[in-house]
């Protein structure tokens, strides 16, 4: 997916299995798929959650140990 100016795309698109939520922008993949058509009050309704979304998501375990 190509950034536009209207778009949260960092075109990273990888999704996150327990959130659902992109780890790239914070979108669904629904959300992803139907932005163009989604109207702008929508938009702007999800964009509001995408910075706590990404705050949110699951920190991978880089320290080889394994988690409980």
């Amino acid at each position: 997916m190509s950034r536009s100016a209207s778009s949260p795309c960092i075109d990273v698109c990888r999704f996150d299995p327990q959130t659902g939520w992109c780890i790239g922008c914070g979108r669904t993949l629904d959300e992803a798929r139907q932005w163009r058509k989604l109207p702008p009050f929508h938009r702007q309704r999800i964009e509001r959650e995408l910075a706590r979304r990404l705050r949110n998501l699951p920190r991978p375990n880089t320290t080889g140990e394994a988690q409980d």
